[in-house]
């Protein structure tokens, strides 16, 4: 190999090393700035393949996709004097590149950091005019709504970062609050189980009363209905008799007589005294009762 091929060569691998490191690609997933000598001259990149001036230009990449600020939980204090352990976290994602930049000096843990304590001073000025029944379930997502709504505007000016949404993960109390919470709650539940208890129990005699109050009244009702239809058989029985008797009095005479006769003989050991005269033995003194 002569001198002149070794040149070709060297300048050949030359001008590959200088195109590998002045040409970049930015990604769809990418946002990025081009630097000269640490001044901001480009940030409009579209996706695409770019070309820099080596050892002058210096390109830094960001990633643009959804990303999310987990805070560790804080101490905050409500409206009823209470200490809150809350747990938070946001989403974002760049909307200003330059902004970014300039503002977190291209280190993007800086913009996390800004952004918790800027979620942090929301909640805290949120919750310190709320009490703990309002900022667990009763106004908890317009309390959310609101926060991602004020912070969204700030981050956008200071940060360049839209912030999409900002949730509370947990809010527990500290151990020396909830005791004295629980006794409370506890003792709220144990007033309106009383309160329950008592209203069963009124509705329990209401409906007692009132079904023993129907007990008489259809007892008494059976009992008239009872009496009338006894009445009403007593009645046509005594028609049926006096309508059978009416047909032969005479016979009806005897047989009642028998009939007195052997109840008043029913014991050998029973003794009557009666007028032989009387009545009650007309039927032995005659079978005809003349």
């Amino acid at each position: 190999m002569n001198n002149r091929t070794l040149v070709i060569v060297a300048a050949l691998l030359l001008a590959v090393l200088a195109i590998s490191s002045s040409a970049f690609v930015v990604k769809e997933t990418e946002k990025a700035v081009l630097l000269r000598f640490g001044e901001l001259v480009r940030t409009d990149y579209e996706p695409g393949l770019y070309f820099k001036l080596p050892l002058v230009h210096e390109l830094r990449k960001f990633d643009a996709r959804i990303q999310t600020v987990d805070s560790s939980p804080v101490r905050m204090l409500n409206s009823e004097n209470k200490f809150m352990m809350v747990d938070s976290y946001a989403k974002y994602r760049i909307s200003d590149v330059a902004r970014f930049y300039v503002a977190t000096r291209g280190d993007q843990r800086n913009a996390v950091r800004l952004l918790a304590e800027q979620v942090n001073d929301r909640l805290r000025n949120q919750f310190g005019v709320r009490d703990l029944h309002e900022v667990v379930s009763g106004q908890r997502d317009q309390l959310m709504a609101n926060i991602t709504k004020n912070l969204n505007q700030v981050a956008r000016t200071s940060l360049g970062v839209e912030v999409i949404d900002v949730r509370v993960k947990r809010i527990d109390l500290p151990p020396e609050v909830s005791e004295s919470v629980f006794q409370r709650m506890r003792a709220g539940r144990e007033l309106e189980a009383r309160d329950h208890r008592a209203k069963g129990e009124e509705a329990s005699e209401r409906i007692r009363a009132d079904a023993d109050r129907q007990k008489v009244v259809i007892q008494a009702e059976a009992y008239r209905q009872s009496e009338e239809i006894r009445g009403a058989g007593d009645a046509e029985a005594a028609a049926i008799y006096a309508g059978a008797f009416n047909k032969n009095p005479e016979f009806y005479r005897f047989t009642r007589s028998l009939h007195a006769y052997k109840s008043s003989f029913n014991d050998k050991s029973d003794m009557l005294l009666v007028d032989p005269e009387s009545d009650f033995f007309r039927y032995l003194k005659d079978p005809e009762g003349r």
